[in-house]
């Protein structure tokens, strides 16, 4: 079991620290709300009255109505300043006879769990209750109220039951209750013949849910003759079940091996053209479709700038052969030069 509370109970002087668990808990068969034809789970969303729109849980807050009709917001943080005195303590008031507390007034029931170095002050109080054979009125605060709830003890465990307040409780207002109706002796003999007859000592343990049992049954049964379906996936959404994921992952799949494959084969069509470009050989074979006359065009041009590249990186590469020419070469270099320079002085006194 988990603690869902923590703190200590105030004896007199002595403070017990204990934790609190459920100890009660409802058993049924879980089930759900699905469409009948398809099998997709019904679910309830938090819709505004006013716009329509889903609302977060972090948006909600809690409202109180007046009688004219005006509204009261209430948020956490104004329930966060209301004093609750008994928080983490469960507070001894007194302590009473265990058959004047009326079994209507009993709610939740939780176990108390002593601390390690508080088993002495436990075992103390458990003896006092069991010993006086009263039960402890207490008050404690848990989840944001205040509760009034009574001490007793079970085998060897404390155990806190949550009492309602006596304006909690219902009158019984029922006229016909109030009638005049005459009951014969017999008729009572009778009745109190019949109760004589089915007296027992109460062992809850010889009862059983069958309702439950029943329906447990059913279920096992449509298991066993495969009278089941598979879960759907929500369309539009992120379902609880990894089903809906893998369904989609399959499709992303489907879709990229498709996109896939049509740009193997695209791609491949263009691949000649781009080759004739770049070689500059005859384009009209390479695009015989009835355009090679347009396609021609950028044949030329396409050969005609290859034909210009290679001559640029000629002039850039000359100074590197230069480099690799004999000695003999090199000396006549400078008197090409001179007259060439000779040559433009003469033009310029000329003009």
């Amino acid at each position: 079991m988990r603690a869902i509370w923590k703190g200590a109970v105030a004896f007199g002087l002595v403070n017990v620290p204990v934790r609190l668990y459920a100890a009660t808990g409802e058993h049924e068969v879980t089930l759900h709300q699905v469409h009948k034809a398809d099998g997709g789970r019904i679910r309830y969303r938090k819709v505004c009255s006013i716009d329509g729109e889903q609302v977060e849980y972090s948006e909600i807050a809690k409202g109180y109505e007046t009688d004219d009709g005006e509204l009261v917001v209430l948020t956490d943080e104004d329930f966060s300043r209301l004093p609750l005195s008994t928080e983490r303590e469960i507070e001894v008031m007194e302590f009473v006879p265990a058959e004047q507390v009326d079994p209507i007034l009993l709610g939740k029931t939780y176990y108390l769990e002593p601390e390690k170095t508080a088993a002495k002050p436990y075992a103390l109080l458990r003896g006092a209750l069991e010993q006086a054979d009263r039960m402890a009125v207490v008050k404690v605060a848990l989840r944001q109220r205040e509760s009034m709830a009574v001490l007793r003890v079970r085998d060897k465990v404390i155990c806190m039951q949550i009492l309602l307040w006596p304006d909690e409780v219902r009158a019984a207002d029922f006229p016909i209750l109030d009638a005049d109706v005459s009951v014969r002796p017999q008729e009572l003999a009778m009745a109190s013949s019949l109760v004589d007859s089915l007296a027992a000592d109460f062992d809850p343990s010889q009862y059983e849910d069958r309702y439950s049992a029943a329906l447990e049954t059913l279920i096992e049964t449509k298991i066993q003759t495969g009278d089941t379906r598979a879960v759907p996936a929500p369309a539009g959404e992120e379902g609880e079940s990894g089903g809906g994921e893998v369904v989609d992952l399959l499709a992303a799949l489907q879709r990229s091996v498709e996109k896939a494959r049509g740009g193997r084969t695209e791609p491949a069509a263009e691949e000649k053209p781009a080759k004739a470009r770049r070689t500059g050989t005859d384009d009209a074979d390479a695009d015989d479709d009835g355009g090679g006359s347009r396609r021609r065009a950028p044949a030329k041009r396409s050969t005609a700038s290859t034909e210009k590249a290679p001559a640029k990186r000629a002039t850039t590469s000359a100074p590197a052969k230069a480099t690799k020419q004999p000695a003999a070469a090199s000396k006549d270099k400078p008197k090409d030069e001179g007259s060439g320079s000779t040559t433009r002085r003469t033009r310029r006194k000329a003009s």
